[in-house]
């Protein structure tokens, strides 16, 4: 029986770890007994420790060597659903749930070497890559053909696609209204893209 399993066995903790997942979403701290009646919509303290208590023998916070509850990396975890959602017809809706997920370890390999760069303009449309994105580079200085990367030409930052062109490097938009970028210079490779966020708001 996984972690997890232990909490949905007490529909109640589920609940809890919701609302203390949202409140530290929040404001980045786990707050006193007191609060979390608050919180949790529960009267006494006692219940309070008792709930934390199941929640850190669950893995999802810890206290720290002077006693203060913290989340652990699990607290971060999100579910995934265990069917796909199709992008053409519908199919039908399953109500399993599959397994969790925390979204830096699918979309960073290795921090140190990550970085994170907002999106400006729409050369990269055709690829996905819209305007506001958030795209997830990976330091480094070599690439492969195909790779998007986020190169340094001229002196200025760029998003596109490397390819050659004639022996020598170019860089291609995913817009046919921009032209291919062919340094007249120097071409620098910061980055190669990993990942993208985007955040869709009501």
């Amino acid at each position: 029986m996984s972690d997890y399993d232990h909490v949905e066995s007490n529909p109640k903790d589920a609940e809890y770890l919701a609302k203390l997942q949202d409140y530290y979403a929040e404001w980045k701290s786990i707050p006193s007994y007191a609060s979390l009646c608050e919180v949790f919509g529960i009267a006494s303290k006692s219940w309070v420790k008792a709930i934390l208590d199941r929640l850190g023998k669950s893995g999802f916070i810890e206290r720290t060597p002077d006693g203060v509850w913290v989340p652990t990396r699990q607290f971060f975890a999100r579910p995934m659903a265990e069917s796909s959602v199709q992008a053409g017809m519908p199919v039908a809706v399953t109500a399993t749930q599959g397994d969790y997920l925390i979204i830096d370890e699918m979309l960073i390999d290795e921090p140190s070497k990550t970085t994170l760069i907002p999106v400006k303009g729409d050369s990269m449309i055709e690829a996905g890559i819209h305007d506001g994105d958030v795209a997830v580079v990976e330091k480094r200085m070599t690439a492969n053909i195909g790779d998007i990367v986020v190169a340094i030409v001229d002196n200025e930052f760029t998003l596109k696609t490397l390819d050659k062109e004639r022996g020598q490097f170019v860089l291609r938009p995913s817009n046919q209204a921009f032209p291919t970028i062919r340094p007249q210079g120097s071409l620098e490779i910061f980055g190669v893209l990993v990942g993208l966020i985007r955040k869709y708001r009501k």
